[in-house]
C-alpha cells in the first residue's frame, strides 16, 4: 500500500514482444501516441461534477462519457472517460469516474478481453483521481496490458474525481466501484468483450482480490479471476509497521476511510491531537509532504485499535472472510519496505485455507516496483489462460 506510487520498472522491450498488433479500426475517439511533457496533472473539469442527490440510476448504469486525448502512455490506444452510478458503503447512490482504454486496432471476435484495473492508493481528495494524471498513475503497467491486446477499464473509485466522500483504504467499497465500472464501460464502448478479470497493484491488489470475493455473491459468469501484484495484507496486521514507518500518514487516511464507512466514528478517538490538522488537510490535497507529520508516537491515541468502528472496519476488510469466485494469482517480493512478505504469506495461507484456487509467485530479493516487469511473463501466461478457458494453476499446500 504505497503512499505515493513508486516508479514502475516495466521495460519497453517487454511490452513489445508481448504486444498483439492489429490494423486500425473506425472509432471516433482519438488516437494517442507516446510520451507526455510536464506537467503530469490534468484539470478537474465539469465532466466530474454531479448534483447530490444524483438523478436516479441503477448501479453500473452509465451517466455520461466523453472522448479524451490528454493521456500519454507508451502505447497506441483509444480512450473515453466515463461517469457511472455505484453505491456507497451505506447503499447511497454515488457517481464514480474512470477511463476506458482499448488497443488501437480491430477487436478480436467477441470483443476486446477486459482487465478491470484497481489502482494503487493515491490520496482521498477529488484531485487525486488517477484519471487526472497524464500517465493514469500506473501508465507503464497499463501500457503493457494494452500492447498485449487487452482493454483496460480503470475506475477512480467514488470520491476521487467526483464530489462524493471517498472510502479511503476500504477494499469492499473500492471493489464495488470496480465491478460497477464494467457494464458502464460496455455502454460507452461496445467493442469490449463480455469476459473480464480484475487486476491491481499494491493497495489495488487487495481491491482486486476484494472484487473476486464480492463476485462470489454476485456470480457474474463472465468474471474469470483476480490478479494481485504486491501489497496483499490485512490492514489489521499491517498497521503496527505503518505506525512506525515512513508511510505512517496512511493512518490518517485510514481514519478518514473509517469515518466514511461508519459516520458515527469519532476520529479523535483514534488520532492524537497533533494528527488532527493533517486529517483535515488530506481531504483537500494529494501531497502531504508539505505539511508537518507527527512522529510515530504522536500519531495515535493509546488503545485506538479497540474502538468498535475500527474493529468493524478491519473485519470488513479482511481477506478470506468469504470465498473467492474464480482463480487468483498473487505476485510478491520479499524486499517490500512497506508490506512485509510474512503478511502476504499469511494472507495467501488464509485464502488457501478456505479452498480458494491460488497461484502464489514469490520473487526473492525484489521490491514491489521491481516485480512488475520481472513478472510480466507470469502475468500474461495467467491472463491468456483465463480468457482461453484453460484450467487454472495453483500451488496451495
Amino acid at each position: 500500500m504505497r503512499f505515493r506510487s513508486q516508479v514502475l520498472s516495466v521495460l519497453w522491450a517487454t511490452t513489445q514482444f508481448l504486444a498483439a498488433g492489429a490494423p486500425a479500426q473506425s472509432l471516433t475517439t482519438p488516437k494517442i501516441r507516446k510520451i507526455s511533457p510536464a506537467p503530469r496533472t490534468l484539470p478537474l473539469t465539469e465532466f466530474y461534477d454531479t448534483p447530490d442527490p444524483l438523478p436516479p440510476g441503477k448501479p453500473s448504469e452509465l451517466i455520461r462519457f466523453e472522448p479524451f486525448d490528454g493521456y500519454r502512455l507508451s502505447s497506441d490506444f483509444r480512450v473515453v472517460r466515463i461517469l457511472y452510478h455505484s453505491r456507497s458503503p451505506a447503499g447511497k447512490d454515488v457517481a464514480v469516474s474512470g477511463v476506458v482504454l482499448i488497443p488501437d486496432g480491430t477487436p478480436p471476435a467477441g470483443g476486446w478481453p477486459v482487465v478491470a484495473w484497481a489502482h494503487d492508493f493515491t490520496g482521498s481528495a477529488r484531485a487525486c483521481a488517477p484519471s487526472l494524471l497524464k500517465n493514469l498513475n500506473e501508465g507503464p503497467l497499463l501500457s503493457m496490458y494494452l500492447n498485449a491486446g487487452y482493454a483496460v477499464v480503470a475506475s477512480d473509485y467514488a470520491g476521487l474525481g467526483t464530489n462524493f466522500p471517498h472510502a479511503a483504504l476500504d477494499m469492499r467499497s473500492n471493489a464495488v466501484d470496480v465491478i460497477d465500472s464494467i457494464p458502464a464501460a460496455r455502454s460507452a464502448l461496445p467493442q469490449l468483450g463480455a469476459k473480464w478479470v480484475s487486476a491491481g497493484y499494491s493497495q489495488g491488489g487487495l481491491v482486486s482480490l476484494g472484487v473476486s470475493e464480492a463476485e462470489s455473491e454476485i456470480g457474474d459468469p463472465n468474471y474469470l479471476g483476480a490478479l494481485a501484484i504486491s501489497g496483499v495484507a490485512n490492514l489489521q496486521e499491517l498497521y503496527p509497521s505503518l505506525a512506525q514507518g515512513p508511510s505512517r500518514a496512511l493512518l490518517v487516511f485510514l481514519a478518514e476511510g473509517i469515518k466514511t464507512v461508519f459516520p458515527d466514528f469519532q476520529v479523535n478517538q483514534m488520532l492524537a491531537d497533533n494528527a488532527i490538522p493533517m486529517y483535515h488537510y488530506v481531504g483537500h490535497a494529494c501531497d502531504v509532504s508539505s505539511i508537518p507529520q507527527p512522529s510515530a508516537n504522536e500519531m495515535l491515541k493509546p488503545g485506538w485499535e479497540s474502538d468498535r468502528y475500527v474493529n468493524d472496519f478491519f473485519i470488513r476488510n479482511s481477506l478470506g472472510a468469504r470465498p473467492a469466485r474464480g482463480p487468483l494469482i498473487v505476485i510478491s517480493g520479499d524486499a517490500d519496505a512497506e508490506v512485509p512478505f510474512a503478511l502476504t504469506s499469511a494472507a495467501v495461507a488464509r485464502l488457501c485455507g478456505q479452498k480458494d484456487q491460488v497461484l502464489s509467485i514469490h520473487y526473492p530479493g525484489l521490491n514491489a516496483s521491481a516485480i512488475i516487469g520481472n513478472s510480466a511473463n507470469e502475468q500474461f501466461s495467467w491472463l491468456r489462460a483465463r480468457f482461453a478457458g484453460l484450467p487454472a494453476p495453483g500451488n496451495c499446500p
